[in-house]
């Protein structure tokens, strides 16, 4: 029977669920049964974050920050979302009776949007968030002054802001050590960071509790387009400069360093690499889950796959190694990716006589 995080590690989160789920968690890790094997890497795996309840990592995050405003009596969050925030968010307040109202990037796939509007979200465009470092410092700012003016409750995935809820991020490396304690690597896409910072701080609670022996390697993928922590880790630097986005991978455009550094952080601890590829590297690899795995992810949930492609191409990993790719968000997250992936493959309309006659392959 699946278990929501509060009932498998509530001792670590550190708060009262207050009752808060909709069955986040306990998300099935898969082994690769074409893809592997034709890299020569026999324990590859895939870490299916894209079936949590409203098809995100996020989930994870914001049933801790719910039962934390429930605890506080706060009734309105905001919160920033390229996408996937912002959905969460708006379940989880629809289903406890808060209000929210959300921030989005230009960008955001109209998907997520239809999400977060058919939960009963309030959401505002903000011009130029996400893409220019500058105002997306202001937006947050102004947004910080707002929640304390008000005492409404923000919410943004990353330990900076919200290190409370970020505990229940951290339930991932729990799983991943159970299920693998001898894991070798672990491929993550990294946009604000926080998601690889959690993953580390997990791995070292269950080290120093005695229950994992080893620490995994971890790795960042970025979009080459916005690529603030692989920059910073090529060239020696330990401050995350803020960068100009350009890329179309949703939800890993963030131009500056929200958990950025404690990414850094954990990925040189770790000894592990950081890749930044161009975005046309991150579609491949989301066809190719589609194709080979039956794996239905956002390109942001490929963009570890593409990491591992590319770990493999350079000899960076050995065949024998375990190597687990966060899949963080779901495939109908960004419809207009998927179109990129099925716009060539016409559908013909025929007559039922002609069906025993198909050269079927």
């Amino acid at each position: 029977m699946r278990m929501n995080i509060w009932q498998r590690y509530a001792e670590w989160i550190g708060i009262e669920s207050r009752g808060v789920s909709l069955g986040e968690g306990d998300t099935p890790l898969v082994r690769s049964q074409r893809i592997g094997p034709r890299l020569g890497v026999e324990q590859l795996y895939f870490k299916l974050e894209n079936l949590n309840p409203t098809g995100s990592f996020k989930d994870r995050f914001v049933a801790v920050e719910i039962a934390q405003m429930l605890q506080e009596e706060q009734t309105v969050c905001l919160a920033t979302s390229s996408g996937n925030t912002g959905s969460a968010l708006a379940a989880y307040a629809a289903r406890y009776g808060r209000r929210c109202a959300i921030f989005v990037n230009e960008r955001t796939p109209e998907a997520k949007l239809q999400q977060m509007l058919a939960y009963g979200a309030q959401l505002y465009r903000v011009r130029g968030f996400g893409s220019s470092p500058e105002t997306t410092r202001q937006t947050f700012e102004h947004l910080q002054h707002l929640a304390a003016r008000r005492h409404y409750r923000l919410v943004v995935s990353a330990f900076r802001y919200s290190p409370l809820g970020m505990q229940g991020v951290k339930t991932l490396a729990y799983e991943l050590a159970e299920a693998l304690p001898t894991l070798d690597h672990v491929f993550v896409p990294v946009g604000g960071g926080g998601l690889l910072a959690a993953l580390w701080q997990g791995f070292h609670d269950w080290v120093r509790a005695g229950r994992l022996a080893h620490l995994p390697r971890l790795h960042a993928v970025q979009p080459l387009g916005c690529a603030p922590v692989v920059r910073a880790w090529r060239t020696g630097e330990d401050r995350i400069l803020p960068v100009e986005a350009r890329t179309e991978i949703s939800g890993l455009a963030v131009p500056f360093d929200l958990d950025g550094a404690l990414a850094l952080t954990a990925v040189r601890a770790s000894g592990g690499t950081a890749w930044a590829l161009p975005d046309e590297a991150i579609w491949e690899a989301q066809a190719m889950l589609c194709h080979e795995e039956g794996i239905f992810a956002e390109p942001a949930g490929a963009a570890a796959l593409a990491g591992v492609l590319t770990a493999v191409g350079e000899g960076k990993v050995r065949p024998e190694e375990s190597i687990v790719c966060m899949v963080t968000g779901h495939g109908f997250k960004d419809l207009m990716a998927i179109e990129r992936i099925v716009r060539a493959q016409a559908i013909p309309l025929i007559e039922p006589a002609e069906i025993i006659e198909l050269p079927l392959t």
